[in-house]
């Protein structure tokens, strides 16, 4: 039998902070992880970072290797076709600016830092189940290399992504749901290429666009296309050229073409269960909601939840508090809520949709033409952009 104070379920970036933040304030950790190390180290996943997860990261010494690769930048560039080149100018609105860096190089160094420190992490957990989730004396059962084991706790962090048995586990009689999926998909490469000096999104006919950054040698673009589209029907050069004709022509001919190392089609969907507790049991990350891409918010909710749940864990474990326990949900939830918001606001704006018609064509079209106009509205939207600040 083991034994700590926080059980999380999950190995990724959320659990893997969460455990090297739990470590700092003294208290004990196991997180059991049901893939192998390789595999989720070869995830491809987010890689543009709010300023306050940037401060955070900085904060518990995870700063070193992000400022030496990651790429700053003063917000994200909108290329409206038939319109000059737009950028939502996080630094001119709120004075914070924002960081290119990819999500596997952070789990790579909370990996590293865990190890480290003697950081408990069970890779490969197998058959994961939660128990007495409701009462005062939780804990998880899984099989590891072939062996059944039980692990006593008093608390867990349910950090295991939307397809985890953590939420799985609240009753559904105290869970609500909200979902909405769109009738698109994203067509990514990643390419071992130097990417564009800006993050960019592209507004055009034939669809949406985007171009983003890894790394100074890692580029990664998407494309909208259909839900049944297949990879297979897409060789590299139909991609590039397809990316290309949704840029404008100057922006275009700065795309480097880059032997492509990674391509995937990615369903978009806005998802949120409330609550984010029940009893002993805390969600965080992708196992409580979900973003569409387009706001670049799913790796920083995440990290604002972990920001959350490490501070009500602290307070609870040496202080005996148990006031920000009582407020988690309440708390992650309003900062949820307002990521949905926007990247559903600039999903709806930056995409064509199948069944639009002209006049819902001509009010996307004027909303943009509001905002490049309106320094109130390029305020509001930098502000959401660059992250909201973490309440006290």
């Amino acid at each position: 039998m083991l034994r700590t104070q926080v059980a999380i379920i999950g190995g990724g970036p959320a659990g893997l902070l969460l455990s090297h933040m739990l470590h700092l304030a003294g208290i004990d950790s196991i997180v059991l992880e049901r893939q192998s190390r390789d595999h989720v180290l070869q995830r491809i996943r987010a890689g543009v970072l709010e300023s306050g997860t940037i401060k955070l990261l900085r904060d518990v010494g995870l700063g070193e290797r992000m400022d030496r690769e990651g790429h700053v930048h003063d917000g994200a560039w909108i290329a409206w076709e038939d319109r000059p080149l737009f950028l939502i100018d996080t630094r001119k609105f709120t004075g914070r600016q924002m960081m290119a860096f990819g999500q596997t190089a952070i789990t790579e160094e909370l990996y590293r830092i865990r190890t480290r420190n003697g950081g408990q992490v069970i890779d490969e957990a197998k058959n994961v189940e939660l128990h007495d989730i409701a009462g005062d004396k939780p804990y998880v059962t899984f099989a590891h290399n072939g062996v059944e084991q039980r692990l006593d706790c008093g608390i867990i962090a349910g950090c295991d992504g939307f397809h985890g048995v953590s939420r799985r586990s609240i009753p559904a009689s105290v869970q609500r749901t909200f979902e909405r999926t769109y009738a698109f998909g994203w067509l990514g490469v990643m390419s071992e290429a130097a990417p564009l000096n800006e993050i960019m999104y592209a507004h055009h006919s034939r669809g949406f666009a985007l171009a983003s950054q890894r790394s100074p040698t890692l580029s990664r673009y998407y494309i909208q296309c259909d839900l049944g589209t297949d990879v297979a029907e897409w060789p590299d050069e139909k991609f590039w050229n397809e990316l290309k004709r949704r840029f404008p022509q100057d922006v275009a001919d700065r795309i480097v073409e880059g032997p492509v190392i990674e391509k995937s089609i990615a369903p978009l969907r806005s998802f949120v269960s409330e609550p984010m507790r029940h009893g002993r049991l805390f969600l965080a990350g992708d196992a409580a909601h979900i973003v569409p891409p387009t706001g670049a918010k799913g790796l920083n909710l995440a990290v604002s939840d972990v920001f959350f749940l490490h501070r009500a864990l602290e307070a609870w474990f040496k202080r005996g508090e148990s006031r920000y326990l009582d407020l988690y949900s309440d708390m992650a939830l309003r900062r949820v809520w307002s990521a949905e918001r926007i990247s559903w606001h600039l999903t709806q704006l930056l995409h064509v949709f199948p069944d639009e018609d002209p006049f819902g064509r001509r009010m996307h079209l004027n909303e943009f033409d509001y905002l490049r106009s309106s320094n109130a509205a390029q305020a509001a939207l930098a502000e959401q952009y660059v992250g909201l600040p973490f309440e006290d």
